[in-house]
């Protein structure tokens, strides 16, 4: 069998069209995200996500969504209620360690409840990332708290949340995005702090939870480890910040190629990703021009990439048997607007 590229594209729409069922039969990506453009009814979702592994002849593709609570969250009711965002579990983890610990972890196996019964099995999260005061608000109320022992602490309970629920953790975003004054989305952010104060605030959730089977980049650059490229064009950054210092040996994915905050035209920037030592290239939006640009320089998974891969569908199995009337009754017992 034909190996898959070293991508996760998404699509356009909430069926996948003819043209974009030969793209991926031709081009094979490794995986596939959803966005809330793509979600309609739950059957409707159920059917893309089958669709979307048929088209590429891999029945355990993996499916990734960025699910956290607050405002992002792709699924909405009718389909998950609207669950509250990781400040709200840091505010109860400050009033008492445990029910906030509690309630975050119950909220992650909520999570997995919702995503598994749509075939998804990838939630991008835990957010890893500690804001500083002025920062911009592009983490903002995603984070769990301003200091990293917290953010640690609750993205650890989240991470087994959803893996008690069979479904893999993405911590984002590797070696943090909480400093950067602009929006990755907009605009490329740059980070003047020095490497000692990095290490101490932004990297040691990180490193405090490297065993996690995946991990997505920041679009940020550091001025004080790599002051040219971002991040996730960064081999410096890379290899000896987040595979050396912060010992991540995890699935490494790219943030999304379609933000604004990396240069270059798409086949450029995917040939540059990989080149910096990323194992996956991300491109969310679903436009088939640019998808095509990243498939151009996009290589096949292989090597390490293909062994970290691999590992991390481990984590993709069963839930553990847990009644989701009995979870969503506890977590009510902390946040009843979802119950």
């Amino acid at each position: 069998m034909t190996e898959s590229k070293a991508m996760i594209l998404g699509c356009a729409g909430k069926a996948i069209t003819p043209d974009e069922i030969r793209f991926y039969r031709e081009e094979r990506p490794w995986g596939f995200i959803l966005f809330a453009r793509n979600i309609g009814e739950p059957e409707q979702v159920r059917d893309l996500v089958a669709s979307l592994r048929d088209s590429i002849g891999r029945p355990e593709a993996p499916v990734f969504i960025d699910q956290e609570g607050g405002r992002v969250q792709r699924l909405r009711p009718p389909i998950a209620p609207n669950y509250p965002a990781g400040a709200a579990l840091g505010a109860l983890y400050r009033q008492d360690r445990e029910a906030g610990l509690r309630s975050t972890w119950l909220l992650a196996r909520l999570h997995a409840f919702d995503l598994q019964r749509l075939g998804i099995t990838v939630d991008c999260l835990p957010v890893l990332d500690v804001p500083i005061e002025g920062a911009s608000d592009v983490i903002g109320t995603r984070a769990y708290g301003k200091d990293p022992e917290t953010v640690a602490d609750l993205g650890r309970a989240a991470a087994k949340g959803l893996m008690a629920g069979g479904v893999l953790p993405v911590m984002k975003h590797v070696p943090g995005h909480g400093r950067a004054f602009s929006d990755s989305h907009l605009a490329l952010p740059v980070v003047d702090t020095p490497l000692a104060e990095l290490r101490t605030h932004d990297f040691a959730p990180f490193k405090a939870l490297s065993h996690l089977p995946a991990a997505m980049t920041a679009h940020v650059v550091y001025t004080a480890v790599d002051p040219d490229r971002p991040a996730t064009t960064s081999a410096k950054v890379i290899q000896d910040v987040v595979r050396g210092e912060i010992g991540f040996d995890g699935l490494l994915i790219s943030d999304d190629t379609s933000m604004k905050a990396l240069s270059g035209d798409f086949p450029e920037k995917a040939a540059a990703i990989l080149a910096a030592g990323c194992d996956l290239v991300l491109h969310c939006n679903g436009v088939m021009e640019e998808m095509t640009g990243i498939a151009s320089r996009t290589t096949a998974l292989a090597g390490k990439s293909l062994e970290r891969a691999r590992r991390a569908l481990g984590y993709i199995r069963g839930g553990d048997g847990m009644q989701e009337a009995a979870i969503r009754a506890e977590f009510a017992n902390y946040f009843e607007a979802v119950a």
